[in-house]
């Protein structure tokens, strides 16, 4: 290793250079020097203590090289410049960096969340990782939606709906279902004023974690809790007490709303392999539209559009 490569073993020495760096080339030379020093550490099978180290500062030099970069002037918005060159790529291009939106994307992240994702991440002796800061400054980026006010107009009797729920208690996990869509808590989910109908049928998804909630979410929307089913997912998930492999359709009612005819009742365990992250089997739409034809259907955070339905969700 060369002498520059031996500093930075003093970290806090390191996190000082890079705050008083002045100089976008400067900045890249201490980014760089991290990254060979990890790649060296790696293959030494030093400890994920030590290399969570090194990474820290390349993650924290990346971060200035970010702060530098979006001060520079871009002609992307000049009519004449917009199809041949971007002024900012040839000046970064000059000092060997090539790809500044992902240095910019993890300058946007405020310090102080960018200082939590690094103690969280060392404090779990998980790897810190250039794409996991990337992961989380693009939650932080995505356009908040004013779901609320934006729901249906009108009345809908058969409810469909596979809330967004919020796992504060696994920062990992939230982050992980985060990064394919906008998590919501209880009460933001109990604000919602759902189109039902007089008469109504709702059927709410939860996971086994989300059971209290998703109970107390029902009453609250006005709905007595009746029943539920079982989709087993047929694969080995995660959990602490047991490996959860399947999931609840919880079936709730409001007003007068009558169960299948005798004749078309189905088995409450249906088993399909789960595909798509947080993405339900068709066989559910299929039942309620054989089961409750001739009804007015509004699937709540849906991910894609269905005939015949009414969809709505941040990820149409």
């Amino acid at each position: 290793m060369t002498k520059d490569l031996i500093i930075l073993n003093n970290w806090e020495r390191a996190k000082r250079a890079i705050a008083e760096c002045h100089d976008i080339d400067e900045v890249k030379k201490i980014r760089n020097q991290a990254e060979a020093l990890r790649a060296y550490a790696k293959q030494a099978k030093e400890s994920q203590e030590v290399q969570n180290n090194i990474c820290e500062i390349k993650l924290r030099a990346e971060k200035r090289i970010g702060e530098f970069s979006k001060e520079l002037p871009s002609n992307r918005g000049d009519e004449k410049f917009r199809s041949s060159h971007d002024g900012k790529t040839d000046i970064l291009k000059e000092v060997g960096i090539l790809h500044y939106e992902r240095y910019e994307a993890i300058a946007s992240l405020p310090d102080e969340l960018f200082e939590k994702h690094i103690q969280e991440v060392k404090a779990s002796n998980k790897e810190l990782t250039t794409m996991g800061l990337l992961k989380l400054a693009r939650v932080f980026n995505r356009p908040k939606l004013d779901r609320i006010s934006k729901l249906p107009e009108g009345e809908f009797d058969i409810i469909y709906c596979d809330p967004p729920w919020k796992y504060d208690f696994v920062p990992q996990v939230e982050r992980a279902i985060e990064d394919h869509y906008p998590t919501m808590d209880l009460d933001e989910l109990k604000e919602l004023k759902i189109p039902a109908a007089q008469n109504c049928l709702l059927l709410l998804w939860a996971t086994a974690p989300k059971l209290e909630w998703a109970i107390e979410l029902i009453k609250t929307w006005g709905f007595e809790f009746k029943t539920c089913a079982v989709w087993n997912k047929d694969n080995f998930g995660m959990g602490y007490w047991f490996r959860i492999s399947h999931e609840l359709l919880l079936v709730a009612t409001k007003g007068q709303f009558s169960p299948p005819e005798n004749s078309i009742r189905v088995n409450s365990v249906y088993t399909e392999k789960a595909g798509k992250h947080s993405k339900k089997p068709d066989y559910y739409y299929e039942w309620i539209e054989k089961s409750f034809p001739n009804h007015k259907y509004i699937e709540l955070f849906a991910r894609n559009k269905r005939l015949n339905w009414t969809s709505w969700g941040t990820e149409i």
